[in-house]
């Protein structure tokens, strides 16, 4: 027997209800979260997180919830969720996923390649009107008083500012720079157009309190605006000694360079835990190109230290090895190198997530894998000709060759006093960690690459000292008289 369908009346009767209903469930969710929020401690902030969830699951587009919970991850701490919550309002990054469908329809090959552009954060309404319109003042002020002048972005700017601070945090620099001044144009501009759309009385009886009333005028809170404005400054700060450092790079002023990353890496402030990565590679670089071998090994280290997948620092201190003769090194960093090029092959896109900055693109990566391999072979060739024990230790330490034991002596004490291992965490205390939770695993890196290197520049100072004591040996034994037998008698002569 057929069962009767509901007639549409009906299903509209219990639809109404269904959102009635879960419209009261998700405004209770969302007012005992703010409620959680305003006591300002986790524990409390993380259960309204919870609640948060629960709304956005029957309402995913409720503003309000989206709202407290990007500002509770926020105040967790939880910058990595913050991003990936509203990546796409990220101005660098813009995903496009493209799949590749072979000719022969054997197989399906489908590869997801990450391009940067830079996205409108502004929409002005349509590509064809100018990007700046004359308008006079009078009819402005009509726009205002009637609300037609409406921002497309009104009930959303917080996006802004909130994704910002956790593009600061994470170390993109240049998004949390636009996005914070967006955030804020933004926020000064919904102010003032809510001041201006308030009435006179308002404004008449603010100034004039009645009397026996302690009637204080309420005034925007500026707690974040001060915040906003105070990480603006230091955002720039670190982005102009970058820019100074990377223009004095390329203009090859190396030990110019090297002062403006050593500024950046050694603010009173500090930096978040990406961007300092990205600069010890950049000053691996410069000092690299100045023939400071050691110093440049050391800021791989401290690269890798923060950022283990760093492809970069991978390929700069396997070359720096190679320069230096030291082939198990290098080939122990190229194989690593190989294991992350064929774990982006599989995984079909480059590591970690979508917003994080990328030095190599996926399209790039078989041909860098095919002239890696050959890179590894011809290692290996040398190593089982015999090519292992002859390091250049001249080169590491910084030395010409034939140098004295006093030049020796001052090198080696700068570098023990540059790279000891109780010192190896020291930058530790000017990085801003993303995540708490890396903190034990990049003090483990850094002290155990710390101590290789240290062990390095030991058995270089020991081999050193002994080929100057043999020189010297050599050059007094060349230079001292031996008796020569002259008419039955014998005399001091030197043999030359």
């Amino acid at each position: 027997m057929a069962v009767a369908s509901p007639s549409p009346a009906t299903a509209a009767a219990e639809k109404k209800h269904w959102w009635l209903t879960n419209r009261k469930m998700v405004e209770r969710y969302v007012r005992e979260a703010r409620m959680l929020i305003a006591t300002q401690e986790q524990s409390e902030i993380a259960a309204a997180l919870r609640l948060l969830d629960a709304a956005l699951a029957v309402a995913p587009r409720m503003e309000v919830a989206l709202e407290l919970k990007a500002r509770s991850l926020l105040y967790l701490r939880r910058f990595k969720e913050v991003a990936d919550m509203l990546q796409e309002y990220i101005p660098s990054l813009k995903m496009v996923i493209s799949e590749d469908t072979s000719t022969t329809g054997s197989s399906d090959n489908s590869s997801t390649q990450l391009s940067r552009e830079r996205v409108t954060l502004l929409s002005s309404g349509g590509a064809s009107e100018p990007a700046c319109t004359c308008f006079s003042v009078s009819d402005l002020k009509k726009k205002v008083i009637s609300g037609l002048f409406k921002n497309v972005e009104e009930a959303g700017h917080w996006r802004y500012s909130v994704l910002g601070q956790a593009c600061c945090h994470l170390g993109l620099m240049e998004d949390a720079l636009v996005l914070l001044q967006t955030g804020k144009r933004l926020a000064t501009a919904a102010f003032r157009r809510e001041s201006i759309s308030l009435s006179d009385d308002i404004f008449s009886s603010i100034k004039h309190p009645f009397s026996g009333e302690n009637h204080q005028p309420e005034r925007p809170p500026k707690t974040e605006f001060e915040s906003i404005s105070h990480l603006l400054c230091h955002i720039k700060l670190l982005i102009r000694r970058k820019t100074a450092a990377i223009a004095a790079f390329d203009a090859g002023l190396y030990s110019e360079a090297v002062r403006h990353f050593t500024k950046i890496l050694d603010c009173r402030r500090g930096a978040p835990q990406g961007f300092l990565s990205e600069c010890y590679v950049h000053r691996a670089s410069a000092f690299r190109s100045a023939g400071r071998i050691a110093e440049a090994i050391a800021d791989c280290n401290r690269a890798l230290a923060l950022e283990t997948s760093c492809i970069e620092a991978l390929a700069i201190r396997a070359a720096l090895f190679e320069s230096i003769r030291c082939l198990p090194d290098s080939l122990h960093d190229l194989e690593h190198l190989k294991l992350l090029y064929n774990s982006i092959l599989c995984d079909r896109k480059l590591p970690g997530p979508a917003w994080k900055r990328q030095k190599v693109q996926y399209r790039e990566i078989p041909g860098k894998l095919c002239s890696l391999a050959a890179k590894i072979q011809q290692l290996k060739q040398r190593l089982a000709g015999g090519e292992n024990g002859n390091v250049d230790y001249y080169a590491l330490m910084g030395l010409r060759r034939g140098c004295s034991r006093s030049e020796l002596e001052r090198a080696h004490l700068l570098l023990m006093l540059r790279h000891k291992p109780e010192k190896s965490c020291n930058f530790m205390e000017k990085c801003e960690f993303a995540d708490e939770k890396d903190v034990d695993s990049v003090r483990d890196g850094a002290k155990m690459s710390a101590l290789l290197l240290y062990r390095m520049i030991q058995r270089g100072y020991t081999s050193l000292v002994a080929t100057i004591l043999e020189d010297e040996a050599q050059r007094k034994k060349a230079v001292e008289p031996v008796p020569v037998a002259i008419g039955g008698m014998f005399v001091a002569g030197i043999i030359w």
